[in-house]
């Protein structure tokens, strides 16, 4: 059971892309699973990450201020700015473009701890800069998206603060309680939690592309090109500031990796829930989904060779 879970993990990348081609291609094959579910399979996701963390992880933000206060300011900076400019420059629909910054509000995804570990990246600066952004999501994402979309749609930032809340920081807590007076269960859960995590990440991929296929079809070149540019200049970006302020190499990779990579599927779940009015601003999030899995493979494979 072990080496598939292994092997569900590792092969994430190429998971997400098959199920979002096939929900692109025979979108009945997802679209009997109602929006309403990504909410609580997002709250899963942050469950297993409450799981995983540990008092170890809350010391590095304590020990390491300085390494975690510049990623995060990377982090929500450079992802929003960089949505606005991409959504400006490809002149993106109105709905397409709140999408896009959505995703470029968002706090970093999970998935970047994984590739972190396999890019030979600081692993445990991934972990605190993950926990650390995501802890702040739930002021600085509602904030940032008014500031980046109020001018062209009504933005709820009330409303997106509590869904944070309810779908990311109430499950992590719940997480920290269960390894905290549940220990030996939470043992033996771990080591299931990335295949896990990946299987669902899959669901709510086919799941948004299922419901949206036809505008997908309509719109879709464009908004994939804007996501990779988005994703890849993350990456980019993200490592060459800490080449500017000349950080060890490890901790560049990390930086790289968490800036590039974002939580895209608390995007849709956002878009679902406070954008109901512009169906299409779920697509940027299902797109980066998909392509920041394949990226942040093919990075790791870069990284590794040129450590």
């Amino acid at each position: 059971m072990k080496k598939v879970c292994d092997f569900i993990a590792k092969w994430m990348g190429l998971m997400v892309l098959l199920v979002a081609a096939l929900s692109l291609i025979v979108p009945a094959s997802f679209v009997w699973i109602d929006t309403w579910a990504i909410n609580p399979m997002l709250g899963l996701i942050m469950f297993g990450m409450g799981l995983t963390l540990s008092p170890h992880d809350f010391k590095i933000v304590l020990s390491r201020p300085k390494d975690i206060l510049i990623g995060c300011l990377a982090q929500f900076t450079v992802m929003p700015l960089l949505a606005f400019l991409l959504s400006w420059a490809f002149s993106l629909p109105k709905e397409l473009a709140l999408g896009v910054i959505l995703v470029g509000c968002c706090p970093g995804g999970t998935a970047s701890n994984v590739i972190t570990y396999l890019a030979k990246g600081d692993l445990a600066l991934s972990v605190g800069m993950t926990a650390t952004s995501t802890l702040l999501a739930p002021v600085l994402t509602p904030l940032l998206v008014w500031l980046m979309a109020g001018t062209m749609v009504d933005v709820d930032t009330l409303g997106m603060l509590q869904s944070i809340v309810y779908v990311v920081i109430a499950p992590i807590v719940c997480g920290l309680l269960c390894q905290r007076f549940l220990p030996q269960m939470t043992k033996r859960i771990t080591p299931y939690l990335p295949a896990f995590s990946s299987i669902v990440i899959a669901l709510v991929v086919g799941i948004v592309v299922s419901h949206n296929a036809d505008r997908l079809l309509v719109g879709g070149l464009l908004v994939v090109i804007a996501v990779m540019a988005h994703n890849l200049l993350g990456l980019s970006i993200g490592y060459l500031i800490g080449r500017l302020l000349h950080l060890q190499r490890p901790k560049c990779v990390a930086l790289s990796i968490e800036v590039g990579m974002q939580n895209s599927g608390l995007a849709s779940s956002l878009a679902v829930l406070h954008f109901a009015a512009y169906p299409l601003a779920t697509i940027p999030g299902a797109v980066f989904s998909v392509w920041h899995n394949i990226s942040g493979a093919l990075v790791a494979k870069l990284y590794q060779r040129h450590q």
